[in-house]
């Protein structure tokens, strides 16, 4: 197991993934945010079913930070409920990890720890 986690999140707009993206980077909660446009979500809400275009945010974070990570994300987020859904990395690329670790304001990693 390491030290590294994704947060999965789904959002309306470009603008709005821009602004999540940039506020998890510059506060150092997310090492780096990918956005994935072109997500189509069928989805039921409030007893009706949604077909709704949306981007994908995938977060690069550590695992010290994914609270605060979340948190940030659901305060700023357009959404009434917005998604957040945390996966554990398991392995990779070690001085990849250590990056995520330390760009996330992780200090002091550990080498091989990440």
């Amino acid at each position: 197991m390491t030290n590294t986690r994704l947060i999965l999140s789904t959002v309306d707009s470009l603008p709005a993934a821009e602004i999540i993206a940039r506020t998890l980077v510059e506060s150092s909660l997310a090492a780096c945010v990918n956005i994935l446009p072109g997500l189509r979500s069928l989805y039921r809400w409030k007893g009706a079913i949604h077909d709704e275009p949306e981007l994908l945010l995938i977060i690069k974070t550590s695992s010290d930070k994914t609270g605060e990570a979340i948190n940030k994300l659901v305060e700023i987020h357009p959404y009434e409920l917005p998604e957040a859904i945390v996966l554990d990395i398991d392995s990779g690329h070690a001085p990849y990890l250590e990056w995520i670790a330390s760009a996330s304001g992780v200090k002091d990693q550990p080498a091989g720890s990440a």
